[in-house]
């Protein structure tokens, strides 16, 4: 079995993406037979499709995990879910700043997650990883991915494929930055991507919990 985990470059002038530093280390990494195998999607609207595309083309994957940096955040956090809506509040890195345009024109205004989302959380929290379910991937180019993994899924799946997306927060070294933002050392995000992995592979259907939001 394969499964692809996927993280972004950098953007927004930041010399680093915490995504892509932990998707790299577990490159080549195998979870109960499964091997995994790291991709780089580029931090720009349509190109990120058509690069997720190809990863998926080549590998035949069963599971897909897209990672994501939010800045802010202080938990890792899988979506529930993904809505048809690019509006970038900055550019892309091609310089692209799409305005209330869908991300696949025609296609349902939103899909789910395929990930045992609470499970992951649950697991994550056991772990001693901050966790929490996230009701909103955004509208730039990580909810652009998301939606479109999710719709290859829903319209020209590899059998058997399920996927989803998870954002995690700055690095230590991003924060420093940006004072009182949150950040997760990398050695921890690592091992937060394993359990999420080991969980997304054991667990097809997801638990029955409270992971709602009041606002």
């Amino acid at each position: 079995m394969k499964l692809l985990l996927t993280g972004f470059e950098p953007f927004d002038k930041e010399a680093l993406n915490p995504s892509w530093e932990a998707v790299r280390a577990l490159d080549g990494w195998r979870c109960e037979g499964t091997v995994v195998h790291a991709r780089r999607i580029s931090c720009v609207f349509g190109a990120a499709l058509g690069e997720l595309d190809a990863a998926i083309d080549e590998l035949r994957p069963q599971l897909v995990l897209a990672i994501g940096q939010a800045g802010g955040r202080s938990e890792i956090m899988p979506e529930r879910v993904a809505i048809n809506i690019d509006d970038g509040r900055i550019c892309d890195n091609a310089g692209c700043q799409p305005i209330d345009e869908p991300v696949v024109a025609g296609a349902p205004a939103a899909y789910f997650s395929s990930l045992p989302i609470k499970a992951i959380v649950r697991d994550l929290r056991a772990g001693g990883v901050p966790a929490s379910v996230s009701n909103t991937a955004g509208t730039f180019v990580c909810n652009h991915l998301f939606f479109g993994l999710m719709h290859r899924i829903a319209t020209r799946p590899v059998p058997g494929m399920r996927g989803g997306f998870i954002h995690i927060p700055y690095l230590p070294e991003q924060a420093a930055r940006f004072p009182g933002l949150p950040s997760m050392a990398l050695d921890t995000v690592i091992a937060a991507l394993r359990i999420a992995v080991a969980t997304s592979l054991a667990v097809r259907e997801d638990v029955r919990e409270s992971g709602g939001q009041l606002s």
